[in-house]
């Protein structure tokens, strides 16, 4: 039987995290367990995820991946879906993955993009194909296999026991889910999918300092994990096991994540938007 767990770390924000929750209540097929790791917010964070529902879970060390492990520790399903507290899931976000895990034994790991909402339409479009398709365009080449996207993903409780004594959740300043996906070994698939959607805040874009923060986070990641392996020989390794197995994925065939037209089902215009 699928257990399904939703892990969401959250740090004073409890607005956008009432929204996300009011999604996850609203998916066709609901969460057997929603988590909301409490990062030692000062605003009600707690109270409007007990009011939901969820579990908090209190995690004191700051940084999103010491929360974001905590998330996965804690869960109890076989199935562990991510999403930020200003992630928009929509409503079939938890069917569709369940039906690619149920379907595919060897899948251990699914991710998809984000759409932008918050913003004007140039915004979001620069979001769609700079932002996301960069991410997912260069990182992808970088791993050889696509790379875990922080507000849209879920992964196998097994997946997470094999690499959870390598992440590195001790260091504040880096993207959770892009070193998650450094420790997958060659034989743990990770899968894109255009049909896991999810709407995502365009405040990465509010402030230049901001976006340079993110940048710097990225940088910080790759170098972490440049030093506990080549990653020449690692994109080699995974490279020569998806020819092996046949499974070369849309990153090494060059589609374009994120390039679809921007829609603005996930209520950006009134966040805002045009």
């Amino acid at each position: 039987m699928t257990v399904i767990s939703v892990v969401i770390p959250a740090l004073n924000d409890s607005t956008m995290l009432q929204r996300c929750l009011a999604s996850l209540a609203a998916q066709t097929r609901l969460a057997d367990e929603i988590l909301v790791v409490d990062n030692g917010s000062t605003d009600d964070t707690a109270d409007v995820a007990r009011q939901a529902g969820a579990r908090v879970v209190f995690e004191p060390q700051r940084g999103i991946p010491a929360a974001s492990a905590a998330g996965f520790d804690a869960a109890i399903g076989t199935i562990i879906g991510r999403l930020d507290a200003d992630s928009i899931p929509a409503p079939d976000w938890i069917a569709e993955f369940e039906r690619r895990f149920d379907r595919d034994s060897g899948l251990s790991a699914v991710t998809g993009p984000g759409e932008f909402y918050g913003a004007n339409r140039l915004v979001r479009r620069a979001g769609a194909v700079l932002y996301i398709g960069g991410f997912f365009w260069s990182m992808g080449w970088l791993l050889g296999h696509p790379p875990l996207f922080g507000s849209n993903f879920a992964m196998r409780k097994s997946a997470w026991l094999s690499i959870r004594n390598t992440v590195h959740r001790d260091i504040r300043e880096l993207h959770d889910d892009l070193d998650f996906s450094f420790q997958f070994t060659a034989d743990m698939r990770i899968d894109f999918d255009r049909n896991l959607r999810v709407g995502v805040s365009s405040r990465p874009f509010n402030s230049a300092s901001g976006l340079r923060r993110r940048l710097h986070w990225a940088y910080t990641t790759i170098a972490i994990n440049a030093r506990d392996q080549s990653l020449l020989r690692r994109r080699a390794e995974r490279m020569r096991w998806a020819h092996e197995h046949e499974r070369l994925s849309p990153v090494f065939l060059g589609d374009e994540y994120g390039a679809e037209q921007p829609r603005d089902d996930f209520g950006g215009a009134e966040l805002g938007a045009e």
